[in-house]
């Protein structure tokens, strides 16, 4: 499996510990019922997961990271979750037998992996007849943000050749129908939803989150290695961001593509 490009840095559970299925799954939450079992495939620190959790019968979250699990089963015994288990695995090759669960889900997963149509045919392998399979994506070549401070302009090219570099895919949004259809679903429902941060609140955490990855993060580490930016360059990168944080005006908007596959 392609080796997580963010790693796990505070830059970057900051992100993925403020996901909530009601902020990052709504085209997954009205196909939840209470009788369901569910496969929750790189569930991170387990946020999305407990709200999973919440309104189904159980969930068995699943990552390449074994250090993350630990907090996710930390955030599951908080949140009072006992229907959810967690494990290591691999999206290329699922450890469940054929037709083991109702849903299977994936938020910002196929971006980072090798082989996004192989992982689809894999999470269609151990769904039920009739069950479904969801994923979303970002799609970084579609976000959007003004005003547009020295530095800003730089960070997309730099983190797009750090993702390809390590066989990601960071337009991801925009590919799942095809990557759906290559891995053999026949009945594909496609939607987009978006994150938007405006509010001084919402900018000042984006801007470390992302900003702060640029030099904090294994995103920096391995930019630097390959020579994909100096580390002044990445200086002025977080700069920017944080100029962009400060302006009043500031505003930014992350689109998602997502599919709700039938199996």
């Amino acid at each position: 499996m392609t080796s997580y490009t963010h790693g796990h840095h505070a830059t970057v559970l900051s992100s993925h510990e403020w996901r909530t299925a009601e902020n990052s799954a709504p085209h997954l939450l009205p196909h939840l019922t209470p009788g369901a079992e569910v496969l929750d495939v790189g569930c991170g620190p387990g946020t999305i997961t407990a709200g999973i959790a919440a309104r189904v019968a159980r969930v068995t979250g699943i990552d390449a990271a074994a250090g993350v699990l630990e907090r996710a089963a930390a955030h599951a015994r908080e949140q009072g979750a006992d229907n959810v288990a967690f494990a290591v695995g691999d999206v290329h090759a699922l450890d469940f037998a054929d037709d083991s669960f109702d849903v299977v889900h994936a938020h910002q997963v196929l971006q980072h992996i090798a082989d996004p149509v192989r992982a689809l045919a894999e999470m269609r392998r151990v769904c039920r007849p009739g069950g479904i399979v969801a994923v979303r994506e970002a799609d970084f070549g579609g976000m959007v943000w003004y005003p547009n401070p020295p530095g800003m302009d730089a960070w997309r090219p730099v983190y797009e050749k750090v993702a390809r570099g390590n066989g990601g895919e960071p337009h991801a949004g925009r590919r799942l129908v095809a990557w759906a259809h290559a891995a053999g679903f026949a009945d594909v429902t496609a939607t987009v939803s978006s994150w938007c941060y405006a509010t001084p609140q919402e900018r000042e955490w984006w801007s470390e989150t992302w900003g702060g990855r640029m030099v904090h993060s294994d995103v920096a580490e391995t930019a630097v290695a390959r020579g994909h930016a100096t580390r002044a360059e990445l200086e002025a990168i977080y700069a920017g961001w944080k100029a962009w944080a400060a302006d009043p005006d500031g505003w930014f908007t992350v689109p998602h593509g997502e599919i709700v596959c039938r199996a």
